[in-house]
């Protein structure tokens, strides 16, 4: 009996070492491991056996993080208060410094987004920061990597989502986009003027060269006005046709009076 119990405690020793023993991590993992309180060659991926009790694993994800940023208030260089929120892509690319560096890099990782997202914007313009997302995503990526670069974590990317307004401000962006419609309408409404302008010069001068052109324009515009139905016509009549009564009426004046 008493070799049975000792043949029974024996093998579940030998069940928990390997239990203990043997792990298996995925493609995306990698095991740090702390032998007597040391880091020993990262392990993994596949089948990994560590010494219990004398070995501790800690499992690292090498996939991408997608992280969201809190919306933060921002007061922008031109003094406008703004709510924005952000998201961050980062991975761990050195699983020892990421367990070794800092207690938890994800929870430093969102605060150094948070502060850097704070501090960088406030220090743009809000046309900058409804205009130029890109150049300022830019910024934001750089500034965190290098942060976090000592950690072993790689940021990939960071992307301003929301920029939310106040409603006066709203109203202000609304009414300067009205004037700039307005102004751009009356450019393209002036410009076009003076191309019709140009346009009329060269009929003008086109119509002057031949004396049968000006009557067949008026013949045109009657046609035009006749389709119409229009119940009363007005027919522009040609200062030409009352040239030679004028010339006549000229020669009447400049005759010599005679003497009685």
């Amino acid at each position: 009996m008493f070799n049975m119990s000792t043949g029974m405690m024996v093998l579940m020793a030998v069940l928990f070492f390997f239990w203990s023993a043997i792990k298996i991590l995925n493609e995306y993992e990698r095991g740090v491991v702390f032998r007597l309180g040391r880091v020993i060659p990262v392990k993994g991926p596949g089948l990994v056996i560590i010494l219990p009790i004398i070995d501790k694993l800690v499992r690292v994800s090498l996939r991408t993080v997608t992280m969201d940023v809190p919306s933060q208030d921002v007061i922008t260089r031109d003094n406008v208060t703004v709510k924005v929120n952000a998201v961050v892509y980062f991975k761990v690319v050195d699983p020892i410094k990421a367990i070794t560096e800092i207690e938890n890099f994800y929870f430093a990782t969102s605060q150094i987004a948070q502060t850097t997202l704070r501090s960088t914007l406030g220090q743009s313009q809000l046309d900058d920061l409804l205009s130029k997302r890109e150049d300022i995503n830019a910024q934001l990526q750089k500034i965190i990597d290098l942060q976090t670069e000592p950690w072993g974590i790689k940021v990939t990317a960071v992307e301003t989502k929301n920029v939310d307004l106040p409603v006066e401000m709203q109203r202000a962006i609304a009414k300067q986009a009205e004037a700039e419609r307005e102004r751009r309408a009356k450019i393209i409404h002036a410009e076009g003027e003076l191309q019709a302008s140009y346009k009329l010069a060269d009929a003008a001068k086109i119509i002057s060269s031949e004396s049968g052109t000006l009557q067949l324009r008026y013949l045109q515009t009657l046609t035009e006005i006749s389709a119409e139905k229009n119940s009363t016509i007005i027919f522009p009549l040609p200062i030409e046709l009352l040239t030679p009564f004028l010339d006549r009426f000229k020669d009447k004046q400049n005759l010599p009076v005679k003497d009685a």
